[in-house]
This record gives C-alpha cells, sequence and structure tokens, in this order.
C-alpha cells in the first residue's frame, strides 16, 4: 500500500489529496525559508518577499503535483497548464498576501506567523481549484 502510494498516479481524490499535502508541505518550506531569506537578509518588505517567495513554492508545486500527484491533464500545452496553474495560485496568492497584511499589520503577528495562518487558510482553495481545473 505504502509503495502504491509512492509510486503509481491515481485517480483516487482521497490519495490525491494525501500526496497534494505532502506536495504542497514541500512547496510550503520552500515559500516560508524564501520568505525569511527575502525578508531578513535581502532586507525586502515582507508583502514583496511572500509574493516572490510565493513564486518559488508555485514551481515546486506544479513540477512535484504533474509528476506525482494527478494523473490526467485537462491541458495539453505544458505551458499554458503552468499559466493556469499560476493564476489559482496567484487568486491564492491575493488572498493571502491581505491575510499577512491584516495579521501583521492589524494583529500585530510576526509575518512568518501570519504567512503560515494565511497558508492554512489557502490550502483547500488551491487543492480543489487545481484538481477541477487543471487535473
Amino acid at each position: 500500500m505504502i509503495q502504491k502510494l509512492l509510486k503509481n498516479k491515481t485517480e483516487s481524490t482521497a490519495i490525491q489529496f494525501f500526496r497534494y499535502t505532502l506536495v504542497g508541505g514541500t512547496a510550503f518550506i520552500v515559500d516560508i525559508y524564501s520568505l525569511f531569506a527575502f525578508t531578513e537578509f535581502f532586507h525586502i518588505h515582507y508583502l514583496i518577499s511572500a509574493a516572490l517567495a510565493f513564486l518559488l513554492g508555485a514551481i515546486v508545486n506544479y513540477i512535484l503535483s504533474i509528476f506525482w500527484v494527478f494523473n490526467k491533464r485537462k491541458i495539453n500545452d505544458k505551458y499554458f497548464e503552468f499559466g493556469i496553474f499560476v493564476l489559482i495560485g496567484l487568486a491564492g496568492l491575493g488572498l493571502i498576501e491581505v491575510s499577512i497584511w491584516f495579521l501583521t499589520e492589524h494583529m500585530h503577528f510576526h509575518y512568518l506567523l501570519s504567512k503560515m495562518i494565511a497558508s492554512a487558510m489557502i490550502y483547500i482553495f488551491n487543492f480543489f481549484g487545481r484538481k477541477i481545473l487543471l487535473f
């Protein structure tokens, strides 16, 4: 069973969701560490850093999703598909940016905590948006 989860693509939404959780976790690690690095080491404003870090996380998420999570692709053009993938992510990013801004500026949370809370809220939106529109 574990070998099946690790190797074969599947049409099972439950298994896809499990895999997407692992993929999303990996992308989130890239995202959150990039956000920290851009903000703390390069002194980029946290909202701009969040957008740049999101892009890196989206690339990781896309690559892992097409190779491991989803077994069918609705769009044959990989560049157009990636564009739609990013557009869904950008909708989520818009929600994340507003949430980070609100939690950081008005609730006085640290920007990294704000990012974690916002990302958790957008997780389901991104999975089902990508599954329905792309895979």
